[in-house]
C-alpha cells in the first residue's frame, strides 16, 4: 500500500459571490481534504449559507475543520492567535488578506528576496473554476511568481480542476459509491415530502438560475403525454418558476404558495417546492430523479457523479465566454446530439433551436450516456487527492 500522505494544516480561503457555488465547493473542498487526514482551516467571508448547506459547521462540528471569519481587515487578535499552515489555497482566484500575507511574513521572519522554500513560505496555490477547454491542461501545475510586497520572492502554483489525465480530476469521496448503492429512491422522496411517482411518471430535479427557455419547458411539460414531476429548489429557482408560470397565463399565480412541501398541479405538470437541502440530502436529491437540471459548479460535478441525465446552466458572463466552455465540455464528454440541443436551448446558444422538451422516451439513453461519463471520470485521481500529493511534493 502507498504510504499515507504526512498531515498539513490548510488554510483555504472563500469569496462569496455565489453562495451555493463558491462556498458549496469549498466546503466540499474542506471536507475531502479533512478525510484524508488533513487539517484545514476555512475562511469565508460570507458564511450565512452554511447552517443549511452543512449543518453544525459553524460550532465546529467536523473534525479537523474550523470555519473562520474573513473580515475586512482580518482581526490582528485573531491572526495572533493561529499558527502557520503549510498549505494557502485561494479558492477561484480571489486573493488572500494582504494583513494576513504581512502578519506571516512578520511572525516567521521573512526578510528579503530569498527563495520561497528558503523562507519557508506555505506551498500557495490558486485553485481555478472547472473548465474543460483546452487551456487547462497547458495551465495546470505551473507556477507564478510573487514579485511585489512581503510575499516577494514566494511562489504560487495554478491548479486547474478539469476532465482529463492532465488536470486536477474533480471532487469526489472515497465512499461515494457505497452510498449511493444503498440509496433508496422511495424511501428518500418519503422522507423529503414527496410523493412517489405516478405511473409513466418521470422526475426532474431544477436549480438555475433565469433561463429564457423555462417557461417553453413549462409549458410543454404541462401539455405532454406523459407526467413529469419538478422538485424545485429554493432561492432563485423557485423565482423563476414562479415568474414562468405568472408568463403563461396561469390563474392565482399572483400568490401562490411557494413554501417548501407546496405543490401545484398543471395538467400533466406537477410542481413541489423544497426547503434548503444540506450538500448530502441534495446528493440524493440528484440521485433520486431521472433528469437534473444544474448550473455553476459544484451542482455540475454532483450531477456527473449521479449517473443521471442532466442539463447544465452555465453562470452567464457578459462576453459570452460561457458559450465556449458550454460547447467544449459537451465536446469532452461526447454528449448525445439531442441532449446538446436542449443545453443549447437552455443557455441561449447562439442558432440555437427553440426548446424541444425532454420526453421519458429520451433518458434510459442519455442515462447510458451519463454513467459511461461517469465511469471515465471515476478513473482518474480525485482533485482531494491530488492536491494533497501536489502539496507534499512542494512542501520543504
Amino acid at each position: 500500500m502507498p504510504a499515507r500522505r504526512p498531515a498539513l494544516l490548510w488554510d483555504l480561503f472563500c469569496q462569496v459571490i455565489d453562495n451555493h457555488g463558491d462556498l458549496g465547493v469549498c466546503w466540499r473542498l474542506a471536507r475531502q481534504l479533512a478525510a484524508h487526514g488533513q487539517r484545514v482551516r476555512l475562511w469565508v467571508d460570507d458564511a450565512r449559507a452554511l447552517p443549511w448547506m452543512a449543518p453544525g459547521a459553524l460550532e465546529g462540528a467536523f473534525d479537523r475543520i474550523r470555519v473562520l471569519p474573513w473580515t475586512r481587515p482580518i482581526a490582528p487578535r485573531l491572526l495572533a492567535a493561529l499558527p502557520p499552515a503549510q498549505v494557502w489555497v485561494e479558492a477561484f482566484g480571489c486573493e488572500i488578506a494582504p494583513e494576513f500575507i504581512a502578519h506571516h511574513a512578520q511572525s516567521t521572519g521573512h526578510r528579503g528576496h530569498l527563495s520561497a522554500q528558503a523562507k519557508g513560505w506555505p506551498v500557495w496555490l490558486n485553485l481555478e473554476y472547472l473548465s474543460a477547454e483546452s487551456y487547462v491542461a497547458r495551465m495546470h501545475g505551473l507556477p507564478s511568481p510573487v514579485l511585489h510586497g512581503p510575499a516577494a520572492g514566494a511562489t504560487k502554483w495554478f491548479f486547474y480542476p478539469g476532465f482529463s489525465a492532465a488536470t486536477g480530476g474533480l471532487l469526489r469521496e472515497a465512499d461515494l459509491p457505497a452510498r449511493q448503492a444503498a440509496f433508496n429512491r422511495a424511501a428518500w422522496l418519503a422522507a423529503h415530502g414527496v410523493r412517489p411517482p405516478g405511473a409513466g411518471e418521470s422526475v426532474a430535479s431544477l436549480f438555475c438560475y433565469e433561463p429564457e427557455a423555462l417557461p417553453a419547458l413549462l409549458a410543454q411539460w404541462q401539455n405532454a403525454a406523459a407526467p413529469w414531476h419538478v422538485l424545485v429548489t429554493p432561492g432563485r429557482a423557485t423565482l423563476a418558476v414562479q415568474q414562468a408560470l405568472r408568463q403563461l397565463g396561469r390563474p392565482g399565480i399572483q400568490g401562490q404558495n411557494t413554501a417548501p412541501g407546496t405543490s401545484i398541479r398543471r395538467g400533466a405538470l406537477s410542481i413541489s417546492y423544497l426547503p434548503h437541502l444540506p450538500q448530502t440530502a441534495y446528493d440524493a436529491l440528484l440521485w433520486a430523479c431521472d433528469l437534473n437540471f444544474v448550473r455553476g459548479e459544484d451542482s455540475l460535478v454532483r450531477a456527473l457523479w449521479a449517473g443521471q441525465p442532466f442539463v447544465w446552466q452555465i453562470y452567464p458572463q457578459h462576453d459570452q465566454a460561457h458559450h465556449a466552455k458550454l460547447v467544449a465540455l459537451l465536446d469532452t464528454l461526447a454528449a448525445p446530439a439531442p441532449l446538446r440541443a436542449l443545453h443549447g436551448a437552455w443557455n441561449a446558444l447562439p442558432e440555437a433551436a427553440p426548446l424541444q422538451a425532454p420526453t421519458p422516451a429520451d433518458v434510459p439513453a442519455w442515462r447510458h450516456w451519463a454513467q459511461g461519463a461517469r465511469a471515465a471520470l471515476a478513473a482518474q485521481p480525485d482533485l482531494a487527492t491530488q492536491l494533497i500529493a501536489f502539496a507534499a511534493s512542494k512542501t520543504p
